[in-house]
């Protein structure tokens, strides 16, 4: 539904990650600005197209190099134990600066009584903040069970280990310190689960007043450049070289990680044998090319990116790492997969896929070539079936659209949240309000920095 001036809302996203987290958010916020409203996201510099092609605003938060470096140690750090390495991270990689970038971004352009706040439960601390300081209503998009299910251990590692940089950031904008960090981390106004009600109940259920919407797959549409494998072209004309691999008298099988670097050290070492062992050719798509096994078997291909959306199909198996992106693709596809699950959301994702029609899983420690290989011929030999509940609904997207706008149609003002208390009076800056050392002038995240080296900062 258009909206007409006086009542379109301006919504505010914020999501980081990679296209699995990303893609979906920039789908949304185009069916938002279809019915009027003002949409800008706040991501990585390395999505600017991608949002440009899908007519929304954008404020990058860092720059391409920044992104990548941010991606690659998070990778390195993938197997620490010290909760001290997690503060570290944080700092080596300037995400404290990014999320007082973001406050400023978020609070230099509320407009009170019309703006909605959109962000992801585990990271949406900029969002969190702008929240309690305006007393704007923000909606959190969970993009997977897990994501619910771990906040309560999210907020204490936050508590523990980043309370006092965090406290900063709310100190910024007038707000006192966090007193309760999982009340805090968990008191958005609506949450959403993108996913359909048979994935919730293959697992612990998501927490009550949850609204689930369906899978809301990043490559549903065809003409906003947007695709679980980054695929820069469109996404229903193949490449000569792809088009005739499908074509074909062996379909292959597709292997991918995802676009991010937080795998298993051994995934696509193990998967490429395992191609080699079933004797099939293989489509190995890898962002990152010093990620590819050297060298491949012969008949497995390297490429960067693909559309997933035209290629999932068409191809015989799909072996992947348990993304959500790339699990509901293969799913809605109807293509037998087998995942290879390792860390964070994934091995619960794919336990709950398992129930699909032939679809399996691994934990790393199966991990080896020939137990992947025979679990390829298992799916390959079962009855391979679209699950008619995991298909996205068309009015997927158009309900998550419908919460965004509901959470505006209440009085917007200060919110008494149980978690944390505004600065008194006397307390810097503004005696409390948002004053203009708050926001303004607004600092790019390398002006922050450089403020901070300066010591005019902390």
């Amino acid at each position: 539904m258009n909206r007409t001036d006086s009542s379109a809302a301006l919504v505010l996203m914020v999501i980081h990650g990679t296209d699995g987290d990303v893609l979906p958010f920039v789908r949304i916020g185009r069916a938002l600005r279809a019915r009027g409203h003002d949409v800008t996201l706040l991501s990585h510099e390395y999505y600017r197209s991608v949002v440009a092609a899908a007519g929304i605003g954008f404020v990058p938060i860092d720059t391409i190099s920044e992104y990548e470096y941010h991606l690659a140690d998070a990778a390195d750090q993938a197997d620490a134990t010290e909760i001290g390495a997690f503060r570290e991270h944080y700092h080596r990689t300037g995400l404290l600066t990014q999320l007082r970038f973001e406050c400023q971004e978020l609070l230099r352009r509320h407009r009170p009584g019309r703006t909605v706040l959109v962000g992801a439960p585990l990271s949406a601390h900029s969002a969190l903040i702008a929240a309690e300081a305006t007393g704007a209503p923000l909606v959190c998009l969970a993009q997977t069970p897990f994501q619910l299910a771990a906040l309560p251990r999210v907020a204490w590692l936050y508590g523990e280990v980043l309370a006092d940089r965090i406290d900063d950031a709310r100190a910024e904008v007038g707000l006192g310190p966090v007193t309760d960090w999982s009340a805090w981390m968990r008191s958005a106004d609506r949450y959403v689960g993108l996913w359909p009600p048979w994935f919730d109940q293959a697992g612990p259920s998501a927490p009550a007043g949850t609204e689930l919407t369906g899978f809301v797959l990043a490559d549903a549409d065809a003409d906003t450049g947007a695709d679980t494998g980054s695929y820069s072209g469109r996404p229903d004309v193949l490449p000569p070289d792809i088009a005739e691999l499908l074509a074909g008298p062996v379909a292959p099988l597709l292997v991918t990680g995802g676009t991010g670097r937080l795998l298993h050290r051994d995934f696509y070492r193990v998967a490429v044998e395992a191609i080699r062992i079933v004797d099939r050719p293989g489509l190995l798509v890898v962002r990152h090319r010093d990620l590819v096994p050297e060298p491949l078997p012969s008949g497995v291909c390297w490429f960067p990116r693909l559309p997933f959306r035209t290629v999932a199909p068409r191809v015989a198996a799909m072996v992947h790492h348990g993304g959500i992106g790339t699990l509901g693709r293969a799913l809605v596809s109807g293509v037998p997969q087998v995942i290879l699950a390792s860390g964070l959301d994934r091995p619960d994702n794919a336990q709950r896929a398992a129930r699909c029609p032939a679809t399996g899983w691994l934990p790393e420690e199966r991990w080896t070539p020939d137990e992947v290989a025979r679990m390829i011929r298992t799916v390959l030999a079962a009855r391979a079936s679209t699950a008619p509940s995991a298909r996205p609904s068309p009015g997927g997207v158009e309900r998550v659209a419908d919460v965004v706008e509901s959470a505006l149609w209440r009085a917007e003002g200060p919110l008494p949240r149980q978690n944390a208390t505004r600065r008194s009076p006397s307390s810097p800056p503004g005696d409390g309000e948002l004053g203009d050392a708050a926001v303004d002038p607004v600092m790019s995240p390398g002006q922050l920095v450089d403020r901070d080296r300066r010591g005019q900062g902390r």
